[in-house]
């Protein structure tokens, strides 16, 4: 093994780049790939050669070492959507395999046997932790979420910086530990579970699935689109595809009832409302403008087990934490759940269900709870600090190659909304946009289980008796920060009489008018909220 590693090392140091002439040695472990000068596609994977060198906790490893964590095969691609597209620095997946490829289990840096990985090359992201920092958070307060570790790649005699080697999203014991399904599983219990379902662009080479007969929006052109993740699209059988779309439907279906919240029939029934405020919880806080309509995943286990819809694990955080231009991401107010309101052409919207759970103060009741939990304990500013410090500890040195490698600091890199001409400065900004992001959300618990208005719960101004001998009332709903005004005018357009409120209570309201002094005749009444015209109307005064 030596003699190949030595090899190896002499044929990649003849043909390095100078920059990569100077990589000899790092604190983070060391990945090598050669593709035996394959140029590895977007689809379908290459097969490769890989080592890694790591040499445990706080130990040097040097170019030079025996490859003693990984020494074998595996297949690669090109994976991403917008940023492959963009960004020179590239993602990769890979799995391990044996000699004759079949996929090969195995443990890579403590996490544990899988054959399915993700080398993440963060590269818009020039704080360089965004990913590792929200896996890292959500792994402590979820089910589940990716493990990750940070690394320094080098591919076919080339340094590509800093890479974050993560779990791909997978049924898995150690990952998404929900029950297998088979080709058998087509009745009874074993057919109602465990599936993994991706709300995601319709990228990559498996996107099958099926639509929402809901739209995000009454009458928009978007549709919500489900996709198979596991079983995938090539192995779901017709069984296992009408239970999932059945059961999804009845959910949907649920949502829009009038009973979606009550407390036996409503939608807890399908769904486990803890961990659809985990995830609430994780990409509000760091502002993920992807969340809830890409990236998302939902699972499901059997029915014998916890047959309940799960949402999770979180994922692809590179354009969070004020890392963005467009769509109010960059600002640390504003709740990312309203993405319809304020991106309302984009291609992927918000299922309609968000809208839904927000109007049901139990759900409101919960994020909040769970929120004050959280923030006594992993979610405090010291917590999450201390956190982003150790992340880019980690990196201190192998920044600096990074960006010899990717010189893009100073430099826009779409979507930034932040350009900072040092290393320091980028993680500078994410620390201060956290920081001004947690008073913003603390401010808005502080009042998220007050009773909102309902839109069918809304009428126009109401009059009565009319006639009317002595007095007579004034019935309005008035939603948040809204003023009332009543003005009656006689036959001949003179205005008699007029009341206002600036501040009247939400909700439904009563104006009580005493028209003792008035003469018996015709009158035409006005009422305003915030000085438009709501309703005109004709009201007698009897003798």
């Amino acid at each position: 093994m030596f003699q190949k590693n030595l090899l190896f090392l002499c044929l990649f140091l003849v043909a390095l780049p100078s920059s990569a002439q100077e990589f000899e040695n790092s604190n983070l472990p060391i990945i090598q790939i050669s593709t035996n000068g394959q140029v590895i596609p977007d689809e379908p994977k290459v097969k490769a050669k890989m080592g890694i060198i790591y040499n445990g906790p706080n130990q040097r490893n040097l170019l030079s070492d025996p490859f003693n964590e990984y020494d074998g095969f595996i297949a690669i691609e090109i994976r991403g959507s917008t940023s492959q597209l963009l960004y020179k620095k590239k993602s990769y997946g890979f799995e391990t395999q044996d000699d004759v490829g079949d996929n090969f289990n195995v443990s890579l840096l403590g996490m544990p046997k899988e054959n399915d990985w993700i080398l993440n090359g963060p590269y818009g992201d020039k704080s360089l932790i965004r990913n590792a920092l929200a896996y890292k958070v959500a792994g402590q307060i979820m089910d589940y979420a990716p493990r990750s570790v940070f690394v320094e790649l080098l591919i076919d005699d080339s340094y590509e910086g800093v890479y974050l080697l993560t779990e791909k999203i997978k049924r898995d014991k150690n990952r998404v530990d929900i029950s297998p399904l088979t080709a058998s599983d087509k009745t009874g219990d074993p057919l109602s579970g465990g599936y993994i379902l991706k709300l995601d662009k319709e990228t990559g080479a498996e996107t099958e699935g099926f639509f929402s007969a809901y739209d995000p929006l009454p009458g928009s052109f978007q549709q919500t689109y489900f996709q198979y993740h596991y079983p995938k699209a090539r192995e779901i059988i017709p069984e296992q595809e009408t239970y999932i779309q059945e059961f999804i439907s009845d959910f949907e279906d649920l949502m829009d009832s009038e009973t979606y919240a009550d407390s036996l029939e409503g939608y807890t029934q399908y769904l486990d409302r803890a961990s659809f405020v985990d995830y609430f919880i994780i990409n509000e806080l760091f502002k993920n403008i992807d969340a809830y309509r890409l990236s998302t995943y939902l699972y499901k286990d059997r029915n014998s087990i916890d047959g309940r819809l799960k949402l999770g694990p979180v994922w692809d955080f590179n354009i969070a934490m004020g890392n963005i231009e467009f769509c109010a991401g960059a600002s640390p107010a504003g709740w990312v759940k309203d993405f319809n309101e304020i991106c309302p052409d984009d291609k992927w919207l918000v299922p309609f269900w968000w809208k839904k759970f927000w109007e049901d103060q139990h759900f409101r009741i919960a994020i909040k709870k769970r929120w004050e939990d959280l923030r006594r304990g992993q979610l405090k500013e010291e917590a999450l600090m201390t956190c982003i410090d150790s992340l880019t500890d980690q990196l201190e040195e192998a920044q600096e190659r990074n960006f010899q490698r990717w010189p893009v600091l100073s430099t826009y890199v779409w979507p930034n909304w932040f350009v900072g001409d040092t290393y320091e400065e980028e993680v500078d900004y994410l620390k201060e946009w956290l920081e001004d992001r947690l008073l913003w959300l603390d401010q808005e618990m502080m009042d998220i289980d007050q009773v909102l208005d309902d839109p069918k719960d809304y009428f126009a101004p109401k009059i009565f008796p009319n006639p009317f001998y002595e007095n007579f009332t004034c019935e309005y709903y008035i939603l948040e920060h809204e003023t009332f005004q009543f003005r009656l005018f006689d036959a001949q357009g003179k205005l008699v009489a007029q009341h206002s409120d600036a501040n009247p209570a939400k909700g439904n309201n009563t104006f009580h008018f005493t028209g003792q002094n008035l003469t018996a005749g015709i009158y035409f009444y006005q009422v305003s909220i915030n000085e438009e015209i709501k309703t005109l109307g004709k009201i007698v005064k009897g003798f």
